[in-house]
């Protein structure tokens, strides 16, 4: 985990990208107008370059990056069809600062409290009220291995968004490649800025292991007493190390594949031999479609 996270992208490299010194004019800036311009004109283009920012040598740009990818991609997965039709409904969660409407009912008596005292309110005395899946527990599997960035790691960033949108409460986000790390674990809670920071920060390292990932999923979803518990692999699903795949894939309650839209010859073998539902991601702005048309 901690090779995967110390390369970091020289400014540069970066430069070779189209925009970037309109996205940067200078070091350690970043113009958020000229990112929302070229949103509109290119959207994939702009959220791999921000991928990328995220890991960037110089580390006053890259804390701007991490912050704005925060919100952006966020905004991006709730644009996206990512609710499942007619299954969702308002309920009183604990609170995350981007989770939904505070409480007011529920939350009021930590309030008068505080202000009683003169303190700050504690954050896990509120409620907040926000939409809910019931019923549904979700994990995430994203691929990080082999040379992991831009459009690629953008696609993981918003599903992990999505995913979160989606199962605020029930989800967690696992990225692998020799080894499996929990950007989120299922019985965490976790602010979805943190989750999408955490999948950015982990830059493409190491072989494939998709059995061990597999694996690990199911050992999340157990955590969860959700009647439907589904793994969702956004792969390539090209391992690199032994281990049984297929094996591991039935294992799992429910399987769904999200592959690349231009790489998905092995996904597709593994959906058909396991029996999973798949798909394909043409990139960043459509994780959040690709997951509905897989999980919906």
């Amino acid at each position: 985990m901690n090779a995967a996270r110390k390369k970091t992208t020289s400014r540069r490299e970066l430069s070779k990208q189209p925009n970037f010194e309109q996205v940067s004019p200078e070091v350690g800036e970043l113009d958020e107008s000229a990112i929302e311009e070229a949103m509109s004109d290119d959207p994939d283009e702009m959220l791999a370059m921000l991928a990328d920012l995220t890991g960037a040598t110089d580390p006053a740009l890259r804390e701007l990056a991490r912050r704005l990818a925060g919100r952006l991609f966020l905004d991006v997965a709730k644009r996206g069809p990512s609710r499942p039709r007619g299954t969702g409904k308002l309920v009183t969660q604990r609170y995350r600062p981007d989770g939904g409407d505070l409480d007011i009912d529920a939350s009021l008596d930590a309030i008068v409290t505080a202000r009683s005292s003169g303190s700050a309110v504690d954050p896990e005395d509120l409620r907040i009220r926000s939409w809910a899946t019931p019923g549904t527990a979700i994990c995430l599997l994203v691929d990080r291995s082999g040379s992991m960035g831009g459009k690629p790691l953008a696609t993981n960033a918003v599903a992990a968004s999505a995913v979160a949108w989606r199962a605020p409460d029930d989800y967690s986000v696992l990225t692998f490649g020799k080894d499996v790390v929990a950007a989120k674990s299922q019985d965490i809670a976790k602010s979805n800025e943190m989750v999408v920071d955490s999948v950015l920060a982990l830059r493409g390292f190491g072989t494939t292991d998709v059995a061990g990932a597999l694996m690990a999923a199911r050992d999340q979803l157990m955590r969860s007493t959700a009647g439907r518990k589904v793994a969702v692999l956004l792969s390539d699903c090209r391992a690199t190390v032994d281990g049984d795949a297929i094996a591991a894939a039935l294992g799992l309650e429910e399987l769904v594949i999200v592959a690349p839209e231009a790489d998905d010859a092995e996904a597709r073998e593994l959906a058909v031999a396991v029996g999973a539902r798949i798909t394909t991601v043409s990139g960043p702005s459509d994780a959040a479609a690709a997951l509905t048309r897989v999980l919906d």
